[in-house]
């Protein structure tokens, strides 16, 4: 069991970094371009979203990589 949550947390930290990716090239860009007002969409996704979603989920990746979830 231990091994399965080792795994998932490289599974985590790819799925942080592809949220993260995503939301930046794929929702934020776009609306970057189109301008008005759109802007603050485009703020919130950039500056907001991105990095509480990526940062969160690669970092329980990274907990669950070392091994921290392994008592439970």
């Amino acid at each position: 069991m231990n091994l399965i949550k080792r795994i998932l947390g490289i599974v985590w930290i790819g799925l942080g970094i592809g949220a993260g990716i995503y939301l930046i090239y794929f929702q934020a860009v776009p609306l970057w371009a189109k301008g008005g007002n759109d802007l603050v969409p485009a703020i919130i996704y950039t500056f907001v979203l991105a990095p509480l979603i990526s940062i969160g989920m690669s970092l329980f990746g990274f907990y669950a990589l070392q091994g921290e979830f392994d008592t439970i």
